[in-house]
């Protein structure tokens, strides 16, 4: 039986389990395929059943979680046509981000971008792979905050939860040593107001690294 000395604050402890579990999955966290179970979210977090239950049913709702005929719960294993849609949805949804960003670019957002940029190297020097994904989104989300469209930037971070245990295995392949190409190119389109190559590099950026899982 599962212990818990405090009742769960109910609806927090839900949202915390949630916005706990939802974190670690989309930025990898947890490997693909890899199951969850009430019992032990429950420990994890220090709650009931009913609350983790509560979580998990509103990320399998998100996709973030799977849920099997046979009740199992676990982070999805995508084929690859599965990643080609979630790619191709990254394109449209984060260039229309980017470029509504763009005329809101001043050098504060720019000095903010280099510094996250230079943040990734760090963490691409310790091979620190939830480290990098999570500075990854963290320059995403930066520069689409700029777009001021919540709910194109919702649906964006709807596909990256999707993602998040793919990216782990992505990262894996990629051995990088340097920040993303992309990111260069990103933030000098930005400085240079140069909307074609802003939206070019954000595509490539979001686009290319997936493509090499599905070769």
């Amino acid at each position: 039986m599962l212990l818990n000395p405090r009742p769960d604050p109910s609806p927090a402890a839900h949202d915390r389990v949630y916005r706990g579990l939802r974190t670690r999955v989309m930025h990898g966290e947890i490997a693909p395929g890899q199951a969850l179970t009430l019992r032990g979210i429950g420990r994890e977090f220090g709650v009931s059943m009913t609350p983790a239950r509560e979580a998990l049913r509103r990320l399998v709702a998100e996709g973030a979680l799977t849920l099997s005929s046979s009740g199992r719960v676990s982070t999805p294993e995508l084929s690859d046509d599965r990643i080609e849609e979630l790619a191709a949805l990254r394109a449209l949804l984060e260039v229309e981000l980017a470029s509504r960003a763009l005329p809101r670019a001043h050098i504060a957002l720019i000095d903010r971008l280099t510094a996250i940029n230079a943040g990734i190297a760090d963490e691409i020097a310790r091979q620190d792979a939830v480290g990098y994904i999570r500075r990854n989104l963290e320059f995403h989300r930066t520069l689409y905050l700029r777009a001021q469209a919540p709910a194109i930037l919702a649906m964006a971070e709807t596909v990256w939860l999707q993602l998040g245990p793919t990216m782990r295995a992505l990262y894996g392949r990629l051995r990088r040593q340097d920040p993303p190409h992309f990111h260069r190119l990103i933030i000098a389109a930005l400085k240079a107001g140069d909307e074609p190559g802003l939206r070019l590099a954000v595509r490539s950026d979001v686009t290319q690294g997936l493509r090499m899982l599905t070769g």
